[in-house]
């Protein structure tokens, strides 16, 4: 008993430790030998996007095995401990070849002495599906109950290891002050991020999300810019929002994360001014600033010259690269894109 504690907790540490998404996959599966018994092991991350999973390590399986299991119907034969609250079965249609020629259990698994299986989804303690277990046995015994329970119990700890929230929380933490938060997805879906309540600037159709979808498809790592709250001319002020992108070790579905934390000091200047800045830092020219925010060539000019008062900036150039600098950009998206 005192073992298996032990086992448990070193498991438990092992799910908590840091490194990448793959490198704590590999140990879990180590980690589980002394507590469940297998002859070999593959461990994959569902797909955010619901195509299946992605393979993220595996114990004592040889090349064949894995790419079995890989395959779009690895979960076909095994027989599954726990909820998959996310997989929709396959259809034919989602195959890639006939389902005539898909390789067998038998043709597969069996040649290489493989006889039982326990599978597992991982679902975190949330109710998120973030991946799948499947330990194979030579034993031509199906799995005790004892093992099945046991099994069961660390399929928490398991997905919380293999969760690929961890990273995005991670990359999360370079933002201080955060108060909300989204984990944005490839097909325009967002999803809240553990930890941070919602908000109504993050919907996913939100001109919010679409600039920060913008920025990171741009190609930018780390973006911060601010945005007016309750309509454009700012009644209640500024949040800052910042757009980073997705770290590597996440499923490709994930492309990055869009958080808002109070904005610092805009060094007096006013919502309006931080619009013309805006359109500034995006290369207008006074007449198409005029044009986007429906004013006289004349009043831009009037902003222009407090703008560069306030930052102290002798030239339009220069006030626009400490704009950049002081995250003081305000995008265009929100008075409409100039021509």
């Amino acid at each position: 008993m005192r073992s298996h504690q032990a086992g448990e907790l070193m498991l438990a540490e092992t799910a908590a430790s840091a490194g990448t998404t793959s490198e704590r996959a590999q140990a879990l599966l180590e980690d589980l030998r002394r507590l469940v018994p297998f002859d070999g092991a593959w461990l994959a991350l569902a797909d955010p996007m619901g195509h299946g999973y992605r393979f993220l390590a595996s114990l004592d399986l040889d090349g064949p095995i894995v790419e079995f299991l890989s395959g779009p119907l690895m979960a076909r034969d095994v027989e599954v401990t726990g909820t998959d609250r996310a997989r929709p079965p396959l259809s034919p249609s989602d195959l890639p070849y006939p389902a005539e020629e898909l390789p067998t259990w038998a043709e597969c698994l069996i040649p290489s002495a493989i006889n039982e299986a326990l599978a597992l989804a991982l679902v975190t303690p949330e109710g998120r599906h973030v991946g799948f277990l499947a330990l194979l046995s030579g034993d031509r015994r199906p799995p005790s109950p004892l093992t099945r329970r046991r099994l069961g119990r660390l399929g928490p700890v398991l997905a919380h290891g293999i969760d690929p929230m961890r990273s995005l929380l991670t990359a999360a933490h370079l933002v201080h002050g955060a108060t909300a938060g989204v984990v944005l997805y490839i097909d325009e879906r967002c999803q809240a991020l553990p930890g941070l309540p919602a908000d109504e600037l993050l919907t996913p159709s939100s001109p919010v999300l679409a600039t920060a979808r913008e920025r990171i498809g741009d190609g930018h790592v780390y973006s911060s810019f601010l945005w007016p709250v309750g309509g454009s001319h700012a009644p209640r002020g500024h949040v800052r929002v910042t757009a980073l992108a997705a770290p590597e070790d996440v499923p490709p579905g994930l492309t990055g994360l869009a958080l808002l934390s109070p904005a610092s000091d805009v060094h007096g200047l006013t919502p309006r001014e931080l619009e013309v800045l805006g359109l500034l830092v995006e290369g207008c020219s006074n007449q198409q600033i005029a044009h986007t925010l429906v004013v006289a060539p004349r009043t831009v000019a009037a902003h222009l010259e407090h703008v560069l008062g306030k930052l102290g900036a002798p030239t339009r150039t220069l006030a626009a690269v400490r704009a950049e600098r002081g995250d003081l950009y305000v995008p265009a998206p929100l008075a409409g894109r100039h021509g």
